[in-house]
């Protein structure tokens, strides 16, 4: 009997999920996370929740690890310190950056530190035209001797980025042999290893992020390694990326700048499963942890890849899911700011000391705190009763910020609930509204630790119908790691117009990226039954700044592809913009090939109805306030693991579950489905 394990490492806490092969049975496991070293939270968490199954890592065929390393090495700017090489006269790009300003009225508004300082930037003599061929080769005696001053400045990581370095690689190549014969304790990052697409800020800022970030991640994934082996591990762990796919360790300690959403993007993964399975083919995703709020959409069971993004100030070009996240979790902290009002957030009690009620010498209160207080969550004890929490504690913290507010304790509390929940609708909004999508024509899944503790007040803030909470919400980012494929995304920019002059050009580079996905395919081991790969390409109008990505059918690239193409990105613009620009050119910049290999993932059999009446899952009755009511309202207590299909509960009520708890307001009902999911819903 061989066993699954999914772990995803968070902010605040490390969630497990164990699947048994051959009965198709879930278990789920929670430890507290160890931010000094992640890696004891991790083998903490395998092994206890092995332990709940009478298990040990040597039964396992598969672990899959989600985590944030990568994240909180550059949020909190603890990476090495890092070196660049350049094309001669872009020594400042990297601060120049692109005439882009997101705080465009704010006059005191702090760009994001600079990464690697000016003076471990060097430039040396090459050029490549604008068609891959050499104008200046490169200067390898300058080069060399750049490396030698960089050596004496103790750098630990190099990126290497030249003028067009995606469309011939020549130069960046001999520059990497060179730094390996004068630097070969030095971490490298190539800009055509790390992101080859055009746009050279972009693709200049992902190589940088990937040098400062490489040496964290590979010593993290080598004590990581040396604790799982001591524990008995003995297959290949794997790792997750942005894009929601695995890939090995080893991949991932060279390619971080991959892993940067790691744990969110497999939350995606698992709701995208139980969307497909119970029925929901449009779902925006609400992930709610300690620290943070995810949100994604899925349109048609899909959601969109995107090939760039700012990750906190810095812009990213790496295949990621579309997962936008705001600063507004269970530890988010609330203040009072200058002028008087009410924030909450982006700062967070994280794991340690936590919340106000956790009693582990935090003072200012969170939202959990605040739920604590109105008794939303349990003010005795969380976590199936593994952690004890101090409401007297939570309501003393509270009571100072309502002193501050001129507020009783109650409103305030609840203000910080009705604050929270507007900087969580707003993050949806920017991924519906703001991309031509309704939320009202969608349903919203909430997981994460906190997601359904808030779900039902979001759901109304947006008019949505109906709210999903899966079985196991507090732990589906782990899950997701036992839904997921191995996966690998391969790129290859090329700017050619939408007709027949450019069938050739794209037809060979799709054959390079597929070269490419079968040395991959290869390396990883991947039997040929078992490899899929997926062509998009990113489309604009020309003259247009930025593309769409459509999906390039299978099959030869013919004159009818382009028909097709041409109908998929006037769809999409018309979907993102409102309108079709008839008679203008389209242009294909970039060409993209998925490689996955399809993996055994666990499987969820449905359940027969039992019946609508709940009453045997109730286990108490607590006063909670409702700020409907204005006062604290009655509310019935279910217990999740005593549900079964068909069970009907009727709000005001609470469930409670060992990773989460779910409010049900007084005008929702709560129904569960034959795959456990408990679906809320306005009564009719």
């Amino acid at each position: 009997m061989a066993w699954r394990i999914g772990v995803d490492s968070g902010g605040t806490f490390t969630d497990v999920c164990l699947f048994d092969e051959d009965s198709g049975k879930v278990e789920i496991w929670k430890v507290s996370s160890t931010p000094d070293d992640p890696s004891r939270g991790i083998t903490t968490g395998v092994v206890e929740g092995l332990d709940q199954v009478g298990k040990t890592a040597k039964d396992l065929s598969f672990l899959g690890h989600g985590t944030t390393v990568a994240t909180n090495a550059l949020i909190e700017l603890r990476g090495v310190k890092t070196g660049l090489i350049v094309s001669d006269g872009f020594r400042d790009l990297l601060e120049i950056g692109r005439q882009k300003r997101p705080n465009l009225y704010d006059m005191n508004a702090e760009k994001p530190e600079q990464l690697v300082s000016r003076d471990l930037r060097r430039e040396v003599p090459e050029r490549m035209k604008y068609d891959g061929t050499i104008d200046v080769p490169l200067d390898e005696a300058a080069l060399r001797a750049e490396l030698r001053e960089l050596a004496g400045q103790d750098i630990k990581s190099l990126a290497v980025c030249f003028l067009y370095g995606f469309l011939n690689t020549e130069h960046e190549e001999l520059a990497k042999r060179v730094i390996a014969e004068e630097l070969p304790d030095v971490f490298v990052s190539t800009s055509h290893d790390v992101a080859p697409e055009f746009r050279e800020f972009e693709r200049l800022s992902t190589t940088v992020v990937n040098a400062y970030l490489g040496p964290v991640m590979q010593r993290y994934i080598r004590r990581l390694k040396e604790n799982l082996a001591e524990i008995g591990l003995e297959i290949a762990p794997q790792l997750t990326q942005s894009n929601g796919g695995v890939i090995g360790f080893d991949t991932a300690a060279n390619l971080p700048v991959r892993t940067v959403l790691s744990g969110p993007s497999t939350g995606v993964v698992a709701a995208q499963a139980i969307g497909k399975m119970s029925g929901f083919d449009n779902i925006i995703t609400f992930d709610v942890g300690g620290t943070s709020s995810d949100v994604a959409l899925l349109q048609n069971g899909v959601c969109q890849l995107t090939g760039e993004a700012d990750v906190h100030g810095y812009p990213i070009k790496a295949p990621m899911l579309d997962i936008h996240t705001v600063g507004a979790g269970g530890g988010s902290i609330a203040h009072v700011d200058s002028g008087g009002l009410l924030k909450v957030g982006p700062r967070s009690a994280g794991a340690h000391p936590g919340p106000v009620c956790y009693g582990l010498g935090s003072t200012e209160p969170t939202v959990t705190d605040a739920n604590i207080v109105l008794q939303t969550l349990n003010p005795v004890e969380i976590l199936g009763g593994r952690m004890k929490v101090r409401r007297d504690l939570a309501v003393a913290s509270v009571q100072r910020l309502a002193d501050k507010l001129g507020l009783g304790v109650m409103e305030s509390a609840q203000g910080i609930i009705s604050v929270v929940t507007a900087n969580m609708a707003k993050a949806i909004r920017v991924i519906s509204v703001q991309r031509g999508h309704d939320p009202r024509d969608y349903a919203l899944m909430a997981f994460g630790g906190a997601g359904p503790l808030h779900a039902a007040r979001l759901a109304r803030e947006l008019d949505m119908g109906k709210v999903i909470v899966p079985l196991t919400p507090g732990t589906l980012c782990a899950l997701g790691l036992l839904l997921t494929d191995l996966r690998a995304d391969f790129a290859i920019s090329r700017l050619l117009p939408l007709d027949d002059s450019a069938l050739a050009s794209i037809d060979a580079g799709f054959a390079d990226l597929m070269g490419q996905a079968g040395a991959w395919f290869d390396a990883e081991e991947i039997s040929e039954d078992r490899r899929v790969m997926t062509r998009t390409a990113d489309m604009r109008y020309m003259g247009q700044n930025y593309e769409l990505s459509v999906a390039v059918p299978a099959g030869p690239i013919t004159p009818e592809t382009f028909k097709a193409l041409e109908e998929g990105f006037e769809a999409a613009h018309r979907q993102r913009f409102g309108f079709v620009a008839e008679g203008e050119q389209i242009q294909l910049v970039t060409l993209r090939l998925e490689a996955a290999g399809v993996v055994n993932k666990a499987q969820f059999k449905p359940q027969p109805v039992e019946g609508h009446d709940a009453s045997a899952a109730q286990i108490d009755t607590r006063d909670v306030y409702m700020a409907e009511a204005g006062d604290f309202v009655s509310c019935a207590v279910y217990a999740r693991d005593r549900l079964r299909p068909g069970n009907v509960i009727q709000g005001p009520a609470i469930v409670e579950q060992m990773d989460t708890t779910t409010v049900i307001l007084p005008d929702m009902s709560g129904t569960v489905d034959t795959y456990l999911n408990l679906i809320l819903e306005v009564k009719a």
